[in-house]
């Protein structure tokens, strides 16, 4: 996350899609990759996935994000999953990632949830919807009395310059985007070119922003 500054969120209940999307982001420079569970039978096509990615992409990190429960974390360790993510903040799930050592990114709104997420071990904090709590300013502001925190934020980020410029000066460690990189209308069409060309361009805007 830190290395390239970029993890992709993405769901398809095709898994050949998903394939095509990971090695797509892949060929882009993306390292890191989280994977949605937002339909049915969504851990097995993670499964079927992430040891498909083994061979065909063996550097890239995969992930599980929308885990809101526990048992559904449980179920995605099983699965290989590198890292863990929620929308929100469950401190039950704190418990069964570290178990097993595996990181646990937890979506936080507020500098009290960041600040007790961090205290159960939560070395990556997600602020969710980083658009509607504050943008960049909020990171900004939070990081002040905080400066040990590794943010990532998503909702609110887009491909752009501009934008991904604002969140990398406001100090996150990454950003995490879906609809944005990933247009229905190219993913229709099976554009895979698109989004790799999308993937290195917006990874080229937080790499200049760094400086």
């Amino acid at each position: 996350m830190k290395q390239t500054g970029m993890v992709p969120v993405f769901f398809n209940k095709d898994v050949e899609v998903v394939k095509n999307v990971v090695k797509a982001c892949y060929e882009g420079g993306v390292r890191v990759f989280e994977f949605t569970n937002r339909g049915d039978y969504a851990h097995e096509i993670f499964g079927e996935v992430n040891k498909w990615a083994a061979k065909e992409c063996p550097e890239m990190i995969l992930g599980a994000g929308t885990v809101i429960d526990p048992a559904t974390a449980a179920l995605y360790l099983q699965l290989g999953a590198n890292f863990i993510v929620g929308p929100n903040f469950n401190p039950e799930i704190c418990s069964v990632c570290n178990r097993r050592l595996v990181p646990y990114s937890p979506g936080c709104g507020s500098v009290t949830e960041i600040n007790t997420a961090q205290s159960m071990g939560c070395d990556v904090t997600k602020v969710f919807p980083a658009g509607n709590v504050g943008g960049p300013s909020f990171v900004k502001n939070m990081l002040a009395p905080l400066p040990w925190s590794n943010v990532m934020v998503t909702g609110g980020v887009s491909p752009d310059e501009e934008n991904l410029t604002n969140w990398i000066k406001a100090g996150v460690l990454c950003v995490g985007m879906g609809s944005k990189l990933f247009p229905k209308e190219e993913i229709a069409k099976g554009n895979w070119q698109y989004i790799v060309d999308k993937c290195k361009e917006a990874l080229g805007y937080i790499a200049k922003a760094r400086g």
